[in-house]
């Protein structure tokens, strides 16, 4: 069978069997990719920087009140 083929019967199937496919896919790829990957580097870096300065952060309560959310 085709690509093409598996991709289109997979999309015709029922929303839970689709979403069960899918995760069956996600868990069968490796956890990390590649540690040199530049967006794992850069999530990383991201998540280390309001460790090393807490002034770049707001507090969830202040994030959950401000306007647009």
């Amino acid at each position: 069978m085709k690509l093409a083929d598996m991709r289109t019967s997979a999309l015709d199937l029922p929303d839970p069997d689709r979403v069960a496919l899918a995760a069956e896919f996600l868990v069968s790829l490796p956890a990390v990719l590649a540690d040199e990957d530049d967006g794992i580097a850069e999530a990383m870096r991201r998540s280390k920087a309001p460790d090393e300065d807490p002034s770049m952060g707001s507090p969830w309560g202040e994030i959950k009140q401000s306007p647009g959310r």
